[in-house]
């Protein structure tokens, strides 16, 4: 089979593709917004998320305030889920940021965990469809179970390793390669991981 790759900057802002791995954020807890308040001091929203203070600067949003058309409100909106907040500017100027915004500037190691898991089991899904292999096949050279391997590609299962997941591609005949590119202003640098093929 063809290899698949996969962009070190690619997911959060697939939100589509990637709105069940939300919901793993946390331990598999749902992803919630519980508190925002705007500090015009520090020109960016301390929003608590799960339990964990974030902020979001004011830099980030497609409305900006400034010194005379200030954040007069903001609060977490139930319309959105509790999952986005909304903010009212001066003159009447109004938006919402969704969580994946603030998830994806903070770098939280453990969101982006968790779109990888997504990202990977749902290439997994592709690979099986496709593979000649036959289930009971595949549970054997994983050396695992039937009820573990179906747990393994659920996408919705995140109490799992990229080793293991790794391992089933590797079985399906399915090479990964991992691509990390370091942001800079004058260019990038690339570094290329590939898994090996069969």
């Amino acid at each position: 089979m063809g290899h698949r790759q996969l962009e070190g900057n690619e997911g959060p802002r697939e939100q589509k593709d990637y709105q069940a791995a939300e919901a793993a954020y946390g331990g598999g807890f749902p992803v919630k917004i519980k508190n925002v308040s705007p500090n015009n001091r520090k020109k960016a929203f301390e929003v608590i998320v799960n339990g964990k203070p974030l902020l979001f600067p004011y830099a980030r949003l497609r409305v900006r305030p400034d010194a005379d058309n200030r954040v007069i409100r903001a609060f977490v909106d139930p319309e959105l889920g509790n999952e986005a907040f909304t903010y009212t500017l001066a003159r009447g100027q109004e938006d919402s940021i969704h969580i994946d915004q603030v998830l994806e500037y903070n770098r939280d190691p453990n969101y982006f965990r968790d779109l990888l898991i997504y990202k990977l089991t749902i290439e997994a899904q592709k690979c099986l469809e496709s593979s000649g292999l036959s289930r009971r096949e595949i549970v054997r050279r994983l050396g695992t179970s039937a009820s573990q391997f179906y747990r393994l590609v659920d996408q919705t299962n995140y109490r799992k390793s990229v080793a293991q997941l790794l391992a089933l591609l590797n079985i399906l005949d399915c090479e990964v390669d991992v691509v990390v590119k370091q942001k800079r202003s004058h260019g990038h640098r690339e570094a290329r991981l590939a898994t090996p093929g069969i």
